[in-house]
Formats: structure tokens, sequence, C-alpha cells
């Protein structure tokens, strides 16, 4: 996936809500095991509702058709509190594309969200070598901006399926 368009300039790290960095980092390192393991990351998503992350691949035949089943998927998502979208792209840079795990997110109501990454190069023996920390590509599409913050969802309104699944995994 690699027509994906996310803003970035030369400006400072900015400080990221802490439930959003913590969705975020979890789906870096979820898509770095897959890598390493000789896996293909299919694109997916993780949403944080209460004290659970629900995890949903978004395959497609390109990366258009992945982007618009995982928007779909984050703005029904009533009572979540922050969201990841991960896959595998590259990142282009004044040294050329470099290879990276690419993660975007946002929380509900912000007009932008953000993306980090782990760069990563494939040695010719096929040994995948990462960046120690992730690094912050810039402000990313939210698809959570039109959502209202997980407090303000009666816990009725709040889908079933989420609290009623096997798939969360605890924050």
């Amino acid at each position: 996936m690699v027509d994906r368009i996310v803003e970035s300039d030369d400006i400072e790290v900015p400080e990221i809500p802490e439930t959003l960095e913590k969705v975020l980092l979890f789906a870096l390192d979820e898509a770095k095991q897959k890598l390493v393991g000789g896996a293909d990351i299919v694109p997916f998503t993780a949403l944080a509702i209460k004290e659970n992350l629900f995890i949903e691949t978004h395959p497609g035949d390109d990366s258009e058709e992945c982007f618009a089943a995982a928007k779909h998927t984050v703005e029904g998502a009533r009572g979540a509190d922050a969201y990841a979208l991960c896959y595998d792209g590259f990142i282009d840079t004044d040294e050329g594309d470099l290879d990276a795990i690419i993660a975007e997110g946002g929380i509900p109501g912000e007009d932008a969200g953000y993306a980090i990454c782990y760069l990563y190069e494939i040695d010719e023996e096929g040994k995948i070598d990462f960046e120690d920390e992730p690094a912050y590509i810039g402000e990313a599409p939210n698809f959570m901006m039109f959502l209202k913050n997980a407090s303000e969802y009666a816990d009725d309104e709040i889908d079933e399926k989420y609290m009623e699944e096997d798939v969360a995994e605890e924050l």
C-alpha cells in the first residue's frame, strides 16, 4: 500500500494523546511481529473501546478499497476512545523511498489525526532491520472527526458486539 498521502512538514513532534499513542504503538508492534514472522501485513484497524482493543483487517484489491473499509469501520465505532490504521508502505524522503510500517490514527472530535512509523530495511538475505524508535510522520486524516467522545455515549449506544466478542485484547 503505497499511494497514501500524509501531510508532513519540518515541525516539532506534537503531544499525542496517551490512549492514541498506546493504540498507535500497539498497531506498529503487531505489524512488526507479522513482518518479522514472514507474514504479509494486511491493513488493519485497532479500536480502543473501554479497556479493550479490537482489531479488524481490511483486505482489498487496492489501497483505496482498504482505506474505505477502514474508514467505514472507524466511523461506525460508537464509544471508541481512539483508533489506529496500520499498513506496510513507504515514506518518500530526500534520500528516496524508505520502507515503513505506518500507523495513523485519531481520537473523536479532532480535525486531524497523527501518523507514525517504523522505518525498516531488508538485506540481501531477507533479514529485516528496524529503526529502534518509531518516527513521527505528520498529520493524517482522522476517521473519528465526526464522532462524539466515548464518555458522551450511553452504555446502550455502544455497539454490543464490541463487549461480547472474544477478539478483544486488553489495553
